[in-house]
C-alpha cells in the first residue's frame, strides 16, 4: 500500500501553514513534507507535525534568496560558502522536524556557465553528502523540468541517476518527481525499473498541469502505484501538486488510501 505525505506548501493552502499538519493528518494523512520551513522556528514545525501525529518525510534545503529567482546554491559558482553555511540550518531543523531526508536544488544557472556549474555542483553535492552523512542524514537530488523552472540546473532524471553514480556516497539518493520526469523524459516504468536502487522519495502530480494524480491527465499513476509495491519500495510518496479547486475537494482520487479522520 503507497505512503501518501502530502506536501504542505503546495496543499491546505487555504490555512497558514502550522495549520496545515492538523489539516492533513485529519483528511487521512500519515506523512507531510514541505518546500521550505525556515519561516517558522524549527522548534514549532516540529511540535505540530508531532502533535498531527504526521511523519515529516523530506524538506528543502534553504534555496537561497527565492523571492529574487534562486532555486537553489548547489551548482551556482561562487556561492560555495553560503551553501556550506546553510547545512548548519539544515541539521537544525532535520533534528526538530525528526526528518532524514534533505532535498538539495541545485539552482538557475545561464547556459553558457554549465560547464563550471557542474564541476561546482558535484563538488557542492559530495561535500553536504559527506558532511550529513555524519548526522544521520540523506541528500536527495531532484530532476526539475525546463517549462516550470526555465534554466534550472538539472532537467532530466538520467542526468540525476548519473551524478548519484559519480559521486558513489551512501546516504546520495534521488527523489524522482514522476510529474518532471513526464514532462521532460518520460519512460516511467523503465526508469523505475532500471534506478530503483537509487530512489529514495518519490512525488507525484497529474501531467500537464501539475494537479491532482487522477484519471485526467496522462499519467497511469494506479499502474505506478502496484508497480512500486511490486517493488518492494518502503518508502513515501510526495502529494505535490496544485489542486484543482481545492484540497479537500480534490483528494477524490485518494480515497482508497486514506482515512478521514470523523469530526
Amino acid at each position: 500500500m503507497p505512503r501518501f505525505a502530502a506536501n504542505l506548501s503546495m496543499l491546505f493552502t487555504d490555512l497558514p501553514f502550522l495549520d496545515r499538519f492538523a489539516a492533513a493528518a485529519q483528511a487521512g494523512f500519515k506523512g507531510c513534507e514541505m518546500q521550505f520551513p525556515y519561516l517558522e522556528a524549527a522548534e514549532v514545525v516540529g511540535d505540530k507535525a508531532a502533535m498531527a501525529g504526521l511523519k515529516v518525510a523530506a524538506f528543502n534545503a534553504p534555496p537561497g534568496d527565492w523571492a529574487k529567482g534562486e532555486r537553489g546554491l548547489a551548482a551556482v559558482p561562487g556561492r560555495e560558502d553560503e551553501f556550506k553555511a546553510n547545512l548548519e540550518l539544515v541539521v537544525k531543523y532535520a533534528e526538530f522536524l525528526d526528518c532524514t531526508n534533505v532535498h538539495i536544488m541545485a539552482g538557475v544557472v545561464p547556459e553558457e556557465q554549465w560547464d563550471e556549474a557542474l564541476d561546482t555542483y558535484l563538488k557542492n553535492i559530495a561535500y553536504a553528502a559527506d558532511e550529513l552523512h555524519a548526522e544521520g542524514l540523506h541528500v536527495l537530488v531532484e530532476a526539475i523540468n525546463p517549462v516550470d523552472m526555465p534554466d534550472y540546473f538539472l532537467n532530466r532524471p538520467d542526468d540525476a541517476a548519473r551524478v548519484i553514480e559519480e559521486l558513489d556516497r551512501p546516504n546520495l539518493h534521488l527523489l524522482y518527481d514522476i510529474y518532471h520526469a513526464q514532462m521532460t523524459q518520460g519512460n516511467l516504468t523503465d526508469f523505475i525499473e532500471g534506478n530503483f536502487e537509487k530512489i529514495r522519495h518519490i512525488q507525484i502530480a497529474g501531467a500537464p498541469g501539475r494537479h491532482e494524480p487522477d484519471q485526467l491527465g496522462e499519467i497511469n499513476f494506479r499502474y505506478l502505484f502496484d508497480l512500486l509495491d511490486s517493488s518492494g519500495y518502503d518508502g513515501w510518496i510526495g502529494c505535490e501538486y496544485k489542486p484543482r479547486i481545492n484540497t479537500t475537494a480534490g483528494l477524490r482520487w485518494a480515497k482508497e488510501w486514506l482515512q478521514p479522520k470523523e469530526s
